[in-house]
């Protein structure tokens, strides 16, 4: 089955450039424009994947985005965020809500890659056995963290949020985010329990250098970036 993409963009010309740069990928295509249209026709068919535009009329589409997290049967819709909006908070408020970020103008091709890497991140059952930055290997099946070889100590619950930081990357996450994808929606422990566990993460890589990826993001949360 194709994977279906809703475009929520209130302008006509965007949304057939968007159709026609996305015309030979196999997505079947629905659009609405504005967040009243997105909303009715997410409870029609529900999509795969949303692209959602920031600037929407009545609704933002940082508030659109919101909402639908809010929603417990949709709130696992991936979604990435257009906009013109560049500025580094402005990326930040974006990407506490949405799953991507992508800045206009961008490319076809950037945009395509986008889309994949969201839905092979999203897909059920599409966790990577191994996932790699440099020397660091996470590896999902043996539940195990190596560097070059060499086993990290690392418990269970640092485990996850490493795992969820590394299939997340370069992406602020605040305390609650944290919590509700590593610890669940149904668990309830202080936001503070994030902070110690983040501490037993940075303690475990610290042994291999790794734990500067493990980036506090004042006011904000949480990040996990390559680019160290």
């Amino acid at each position: 089955m194709m994977p279906k993409l809703l475009l929520v963009e209130d302008e006509a010309p965007v949304r057939e450039m968007l159709k026609f740069a996305l015309a030979d990928e196999d997505f079947e295509i629905i659009e609405a424009a504005d967040a009243g249209e997105g909303f009715t026709l997410i409870r029609g068919q529900r999509p795969d994947l949303i692209l959602l535009d920031w600037m929407l009329p009545g609704m933002s589409g940082v508030e659109f985005a919101r909402r639908l997290k809010k929603d417990v049967s949709n709130r696992d819709i991936p979604i990435i965020m257009l906009t013109a909006r560049a500025e580094e908070d402005d990326k930040v408020k974006g990407l506490q809500e949405a799953d991507d970020y992508i800045t206009k103008p961008f490319s076809t091709r950037e945009l395509k890659a986008r889309i994949q890497a969201v839905l092979r991140r999203t897909a059920p059952g599409g966790q990577q056995e191994l996932i790699q930055v440099g020397a660091l290997c996470l590896d999902s099946i043996g539940h195990k963290v190596t560097v070059q070889g060499e086993e990290l100590d690392i418990g269970p619950t640092e485990f996850r949020l490493l795992h969820f930081f590394m299939t997340h990357p370069e992406r602020v996450y605040t305390r609650e985010q944290l919590l509700n994808n590593v610890w669940g929606q149904n668990v309830y422990v202080e936001e503070r329990t994030v902070d110690v566990h983040i501490r037993r993460l940075r303690k475990a890589l610290a042994t291999a250098g790794y734990d500067r990826h493990v980036q506090t993001v004042r006011t904000v949360g949480y990040r996990f970036s390559t680019q160290v």
